[in-house]
C-alpha cells in the first residue's frame, strides 16, 4: 500500500501542475466565447426579422424588384396628373420575376444539429494531448530519481512495486488530461452531466477490472496501474464521441488557435498550482522517510482530504461558467452577485467539510487500515 501510495502521489502532483490551470482556463473561455457567440447570433436574428418586415411583397408573395417599386411610384405621380391607366400599371407589379427571392424569417437561426466551432475547445484539446505525452515521458524515464525524490531509495523494498506501478500508471497521462480538457469544454457550456457519466462509467469498469485483474490474473500492482489506465481512456473516449457531435475539432486555420491567449492566462494559476504542488511533495517525502506506517497513514488522510474538497468543485465550476458568461454580455451587477453568492456557499460548505472529515477520521479510520499503527498515525494527522 505504501509503495502504491508513493507513486500515486508522483501522479497526481505531476498531473495537478497542468490539469489546474488548463481546465480552469477552458471553461472560462469557452464559455465566454459561447456567450458571445449565441449573442451574435440573436443579433443577427433580430436585424434579419427587422429587413423581412421592411420588404414590400406583392401578391404571390415574393418581394418586389426595385424597377417594380419605381413604377409604383410613377403611378402614383401620374394618378395625380389624371393620365395614367391603371390597370396596366398594377400588372406590372403582379409580374415581379418568379425568380426574385423568397422572403425568409429563419435567416438568423442556428440548426439545433449544426456543429459549432469553438477556437478554444480546439486549443485546450491540443495543449492536452501534448502535455499528457510530456508528462508520460518524464514519469517514465524519470521514474526513478522521483521516487528517490519521495524517500524511496535503491535498497527499499518499496522500489519495485512503486516502479511497476508509477511506470504504467503514466501511461494514462494521456487520456487524463485530455479528458480533463474535454470536461472543461463542457463546462463552458454549461453541461456537467455528460463529464459525470463518463466518469461513472470509467470508474465502474475500473472497480470491475480492478480484482479481475489483481487477484484472477495475478498481476497485483500491475494490474491495479492497468485496469485506471484503461477505465481513463474509456472516459476520453466517451467525452471524444460526445464533443464531436457538438462541435467542429478541426480549427478552419491554424491561426485560430489561441495557444498564446492560454499561456498568458494560465501563467498566474500554474505558479500557484505548482507552489502547493511542491508543499504536497515535500510533505509525502517526509512521510516516506519516515516508513511504510507514516506513508500509508499520510497517503489515508491525503486522499480523503482531497476526495471531501472535491465536493467544492461543483460550486466552483458553476461560479466560473457564470462569471464568464456575465463579463461576456458586460452584466457585471450578474457577475458581483454570482462572486457574492459563491463565497457565501464556500465559507458554509468549508465549514461542514472540516466537521465532516475531521469526526469521519476519527471514528472511521479502520475502514482505511486494521494496523493500529496506521490508525494511530491517521489520527495525528487529522487536525
Amino acid at each position: 500500500m505504501a509503495a502504491v501510495g508513493v507513486s500515486i502521489a508522483i501522479f497526481n502532483q505531476a498531473s495537478k501542475v497542468t490539469i489546474f490551470p488548463l481546465v480552469s482556463i477552458t471553461t472560462s473561455f469557452v464559455a465566454e466565447e459561447e456567450t458571445l457567440k449565441r449573442m451574435s447570433e440573436k443579433l443577427q436574428q433580430q436585424e434579419d426579422e427587422e429587413d423581412d418586415v421592411a420588404k414590400p411583397c406583392n401578391k404571390a408573395g415574393k418581394e418586389i424588384p426595385k424597377a417594380a417599386i419605381l413604377d409604383e411610384t410613377s403611378m402614383i405621380e401620374n394618378l395625380d396628373k389624371g393620365s395614367m391607366n391603371l390597370a396596366t400599371d398594377e400588372a406590372k407589379l403582379d409580374e415581379a420575376p418568379n425568380d426574385a427571392p423568397i422572403v425568409s424569417t429563419n435567416k438568423g437561426k442556428t440548426k439545433k444539429n449544426e456543429r459549432r466551432h469553438i477556437p478554444s475547445a480546439s486549443t485546450a484539446l491540443i495543449l492536452g494531448g501534448v502535455l499528457g505525452l510530456v508528462q508520460t515521458l518524464i514519469l517514465i524515464f524519470l521514474a526513478k530519481p522521483l521516487l528517490s525524490v519521495m524517500g524511496v531509495k535503491s535498497g527499499s523494498r518499496m522500489l519495485a512495486p512503486a516502479l511497476k506501478y508509477l511506470i504504467i500508471r503514466s501511461l494514462g497521462a494521456p487520456a487524463v488530461l485530455l479528458s480533463l480538457a474535454m470536461q472543461g469544454v463542457f463546462r463552458g457550456f454549461k453541461d456537467t452531466k455528460t463529464p459525470l457519466y463518463a466518469t461513472v462509467a470509467g470508474d465502474l469498469t475500473n472497480i470491475i477490472l480492478d480484482p479481475i485483474l489483481i487477484f484472477a490474473c495475478r498481476l497485483g500492482v500491475s494490474g491495479a496501474a492497468i485496469s485506471h489506465v484503461l477505465s481513463q481512456y474509456l472516459i476520453s473516449l466517451i467525452l471524444l464521441c460526445k464533443l464531436m457531435k457538438q462541435i467542429d475539432l478541426m480549427p478552419p486555420s491554424i491561426n485560430d488557435l489561441q495557444f498564446s491567449k492560454f499561456l498568458k492566462n494560465g501563467f498566474l494559476l500554474l505558479a500557484r498550482v505548482i507552489a502547493v504542488t511542491i508543499c504536497v511533495t515535500l510533505a509525502a517525502s517526509l512521510a516516506a522517510r519516515l516508513g511504510a506506517t507514516s506513508m500509508a497513514a499520510f497517503q489515508v488522510c491525503l486522499q480523503v482530504w482531497m476526495t471531501s474538497s472535491l465536493l467544492a468543485d461543483g460550486l466552483a465550476v458553476a461560479g466560473q461558467a457564470i462569471l464568464a458568461c456575465a463579463f461576456a454580455e458586460k452584466d457585471y451587477r450578474k457577475a458581483t452577485a454570482a462572486a457574492v453568492r459563491v463565497l457565501q456557499m464556500g465559507f458554509v460548505l468549508g465549514l461542514g467539510l472540516a466537521l465532516f472529515v475531521g469526526l469521519g477520521l476519527e471514528f472511521g479510520s479502520g475502514t482505511f487500515s486494521k494496523d493500529k499503527n496506521v490508525i494511530r498515525m491517521i489520527a495525528i494527522g487529522i487536525p
